[in-house]
C-alpha cells in the first residue's frame, strides 16, 4: 500500500500503528526525523506526475485509473531505471533478487 503523506505526525500515532495492524499492513516509517523515510515513495509520485499526470488530459476516473495502471505496468516497473536498485528497473531489480535467493537457497540444500 502507498500511502502519500499529508499529515505525518498521524502517520506514526500509536493509533494509526494499531489500524495497521489490524488491517494487516505494514507501515513504510522509518525513524522520527529521518528524510529518507519516504524518499522513494515521493520519487515515485514526482515521476507520476511529470511523465503522465501533467502530460495527458484524464476527464474520468476510470480513464486515470487506466493510464496510471498502465504507465506503472507498462513502462515505470519493466523499464524506468532508478538510482536506489543501482539503475535498473523494478522489474529486473526483482528478478535478479528472488535470482539470488533462488541461487543461495539451492547452496544451503546442497550444503545440508
Amino acid at each position: 500500500m502507498l500511502q502519500r503523506s499529508v499529515e505525518p505526525t498521524q502517520y506514526t500515532s500509536l493509533a494509526f500503528g494499531r489500524r495497521c495492524e489490524e488491517a494487516g499492513i505494514s507501515p513504510s516509517t522509518g525513524r522520527t526525523g529521518s528524510c529518507y523515510d519516504n524518499a522513494v515513495t515521493e520519487s515515485f509520485f514526482a515521476s507520476l506526475e511529470t511523465e503522465l499526470i501533467d502530460r495527458v488530459r484524464l476527464p474520468t476516473r476510470a480513464d486515470a485509473e487506466r493510464e496510471v495502471f498502465s504507465y506503472i505496468e507498462g513502462f515505470y516497473n519493466p523499464w524506468r531505471r532508478h538510482s536506489a536498485n543501482g539503475q535498473l528497473s523494478p522489474a529486473e531489480y526483482e528478478r535478479r533478487h528472488m535470482r539470488a535467493m533462488q541461487d543461495e537457497l539451492g547452496e544451503r540444500s546442497r550444503a545440508a
